[in-house]
């Protein structure tokens, strides 16, 4: 089963290092990883996405919280949230199939952020179907090159993974 947890923790070096052994000692590939600064100094939030048991998932959010960097954790696996991911795609591109390679580009509602003899760029933001339906198209072109965020996710509503009182406390 697929989780997305939100992680509020430390902005101090090492702490990435700290939680990334920890998944790796507990047999937990990371799917996708994305980390940025809060509007909390000091504080950053980890949006990380795992595959796993419910049990053994239980587990490893027990040990998270027990690592002295992590302030606050929340699974918006359950919840209803807002996930997104960034994707750059270089894809070939001949003058006779620029036009086609466009009316996608706007029927995703993407961008070209550049243009070559033989290839454009292709921005793109979305869930990953969204994502996956554009990269079937842009196949047909033939795809030079891809790279991606990690998943950013925030729950829907009034739901927010943020500081309570004393949170910050705690950990001191």
């Amino acid at each position: 089963m697929k989780r997305i947890l939100s992680v509020l923790v430390e902005d101090k070096p090492g702490v990435l290092a700290r939680i990334a052994g920890l998944f790796s000692r507990r047999g937990f590939n990371i799917d996708s990883l994305a980390v940025g600064h809060t509007m909390e100094p000091g504080i950053s939030r980890m949006t990380i996405q795992v595959q796993g048991e419910p049990a053994t998932f239980e587990q490893l959010t027990k040990q998270l919280h027990k690592l002295v960097n992590v302030i606050k954790i929340s699974d918006l696996t359950e919840d209803p949230n807002v996930c997104r991911e960034l994707l750059l795609v270089k894809v070939k591109s001949e003058p006779s199939t620029r036009g086609d390679i466009q009316q996608i580009v706007s029927t995703f509602r993407a961008k070209i952020v550049d243009i070559s003899i033989d290839s454009m760029m292709v921005e793109i933001t979305g869930d990953e179907d969204k994502l996956n339906a554009f990269l079937l198209l842009m196949q047909e072109f033939g795809i030079k090159e891809i790279v991606s965020t990690g998943k950013v996710a925030l729950a829907r509503g009034a739901k927010a993974t943020t500081l309570a009182a004393g949170d910050k406390d705690k950990k001191k």
